[in-house]
């Protein structure tokens, strides 16, 4: 499906189609944003504003990919963000210490410390965890299917 739209919604961008350059995708998040201010759309904007949003995506993933941060990282984004120092964080981790332990990477983050953070700043405990890659154990599928199968 095109998504077409009437002349007066395309923001000097046209018919909209994979970016190929800094200049295209400026224009692109400039419509998108225009789109936006706009707030409510009918069912052509709605599906110009998707495409739109579509390239400037594969653009931003291609261009400018976001590495994944660490838990301290986000930690210290977060007070940075926010004007914080270490004591500021004292009600979650107890003493002042323990935080700069903790920034400083000479102890772990808990559960109560991770629990505490999420509520403080308003963010998923998950930010918080450290990728685990979780490595399932082989099993013997024909073993495996033949014990499902007497089960029932």
């Amino acid at each position: 499906m095109i998504a077409t739209v009437p002349e007066k919604y395309t923001l000097n961008v046209g018919t909209p189609t994979v970016i190929s350059s800094e200049a295209q995708y400026d224009s692109y998040v400039e419509a998108l944003m225009a789109l936006d201010k706009k707030g409510h759309l009918n069912r052509q904007e709605e599906s110009y504003a998707k495409v739109l949003a579509a390239f400037i995506e594969d653009w931003d993933e291609k261009h400018n990919p976001i590495e994944d941060a660490s838990p301290i990282e986000v930690l210290e984004t977060l007070m940075d963000a926010n004007n914080l120092r270490q004591k500021d964080l004292v009600p979650i981790f107890g003493t002042e210490s323990i935080v700069s332990e903790v920034l400083h990477e000479k102890r772990a983050l808990t559960v109560n410390h991770i629990v505490g953070l999420s509520q403080r700043f308003s963010v998923s405990p998950a930010v918080f965890f450290a990728e685990r890659k979780i490595v399932a154990p082989k099993r013997n599928l024909k073993a495996h299917t033949a014990h499902a199968r007497r089960g029932r």
